[in-house]
């Protein structure tokens, strides 16, 4: 039996007695097994694997103690992955990322019952704790510069369109950008690979790579090994707030479901007429090649959510010097208007996210039936409708609960009116054909089924 005992780091390593017994009573709540959880994600970095049970089953002995000390906690870890280890020593990095998942699930989870029907529920109270959460991880430290970038981008994609990524990327770095991702790997990783030259370059040293993720999806993309900031929100809603709020501009990669989410989370909040005049850079890139899946994503948005929607983004395929130089111009933009509006650099505050973008959608049977999914509707709660159900196919795809749901009912109903379903079902299924559900080598049986109600 293997056990290894961490000293805290970070914020962890200065709590008074009365914080280091709040996170001891932790310890014995249904917390504690999402924290072993996302910890064992966090000790398997580098794993190329999305599926959760073949990530955990081999380390069903593993566990994870707390151990008071008189200036905080130590973690004890019991026969932990060896792939965390070099020589015998646990990667510094990796110590690092588990006493912020030690932070953001015990700490902060038992500040806001995150399992429980009293957290925060009014929009006010959501982005109060979500800006409590990133200033607990030091993460708007440093961030008023006006040069943090966030990437989406899909954790399933080809060496061509990798490569890309760390091309726009390396292009970011050099100009002193700092990069946000979800943290897993392919889109999430590259960028930051890339921008670590960039960085290097420009003696830039204090480069910052945040990661941004959540319980649920942790398991099937661990940490990669770039995040030198990895921060774990409880929800996917309060993820994506949490990318929009701290993020002063957005780079789309090619990516699957989980991306369209992403996308269309973004224009839901964008077209918002309170947001009218908010400059927020956002720009859709990828390699010669990906011409066909911006067409197809471009046309699907303007099929949908229409021409406004549509004028939100920008595309450039194939020239990352341009994306970089696109978003430094349009950077200053921000600045001025955070200026202006006497808001935060650090912050968004002033980007009004509506209700129904930030209440948790629980992906179920029932309420993936039950989604609106019809034209004659405002284009915004179109939006958020159409989020939550890519929400629910992610979930069917690599979340836990999704994929127990799906053995034991089968997949999840989409219904809505035919003209819709059928958008829907063509972009879905192009996803599928270019292997962006999975990683490659690994057969995808849908999750979904799309029906019309004609």
């Amino acid at each position: 039996m293997k056990k290894v005992q961490l000293n805290p780091v970070g914020w962890m390593s200065q709590l008074s007695q009365v914080e280091v017994a709040r996170l001891q009573d932790a310890a014995n709540s249904e917390l504690f097994d999402m924290f072993r959880n996302c910890c064992l994600a966090v000790l398997n970095s580098g794993v190329d694997e999305d599926n959760f049970e073949a990530l955990f089953a081999p380390f069903e002995s593993f566990e994870i103690k707390l151990i008071r000390r008189e200036r905080g906690v130590k973690i004890e870890l019991v026969n932990p992955p060896e792939v965390a280890f070099v020589d015998g020593k646990l990667v510094r990095g990796v110590h690092e990322h588990l006493f912020a998942v030690l932070r953001d699930l015990l700490y902060m989870g038992n500040k806001y019952a995150f399992l429980h029907q009293t957290a925060p529920a009014e929009c006010n109270e959501i982005t109060d704790m979500v800006f409590d959460m990133l200033r607990h991880a030091k993460a708007l430290e440093g961030n008023d510069g006006v040069n943090t970038i966030v990437c989406w981008g899909g954790h399933s994609i080809n060496q061509t369109e990798y490569k890309y990524t760390k091309e726009v990327g390396y292009q970011l770095g050099l100009r002193d950008m700092n990069i946000c991702t979800g943290c897993g790997p392919g889109a999430m990783k590259g960028p930051m690979k890339g921008a670590t030259i960039g960085h290097a370059k420009q003696r830039h040293k204090a480069g910052r790579y945040i990661g941004i993720s959540e319980p649920s999806i942790i398991a099937a993309e661990p940490p990669n090994a770039i995040v030198n900031e990895l921060i774990i929100m409880p929800d996917i809603e309060k993820r994506l707030e949490a990318f929009v709020r701290l993020g002063h501009g957005i780079v789309v990669f090619p990516g699957g479901v989980g991306t369209a989410e992403e996308l269309l989370y973004l224009l839901g909040i964008l077209m918002n007429e309170r947001n009218a005049q908010q400059p927020f850079p956002f720009i859709l890139t990828g390699p010669a090649g990906s011409e066909e899946y911006f067409e197809a994503i471009d046309e699907f948005v303007g099929a949908t959510l229409g021409a406004e929607a549509q004028s939100k983004y920008q595309i450039i395929v194939n020239d990352p010097e341009e994306v970089a130089r696109t978003l430094c111009s349009e950077l200053e933009k921000v600045k001025k208007f955070r200026g202006a509006m006497g808001d935060a650099f650090s912050f968004n505050w002033s980007l009004k996210i509506e209700h129904d973008f930030q209440q948790p959608f629980i992906p179920t049977h029932e309420s993936m039936s039950g989604l609106k999914l019809h034209l004659d509707q405002n284009k915004s709660e179109l939006a958020a409708n159409l989020r939550k159900a890519f929400s629910g196919i992610v979930a069917g795809n690599v979340k836990a609960e999704g994929i127990a749901q799906i053995k034991k009912h089968g997949p999840f109903e989409l219904t809505g009116d035919s003209t819709l379903m059928k958008k829907v079902d063509v972009l879905l299924e192009s996803f599928v054909k270019q292997h962006r559900m999975k990683l490659p080598g690994s057969a995808y049986e849908p999750c979904y089924v799309v029906k019309d109600t004609n």
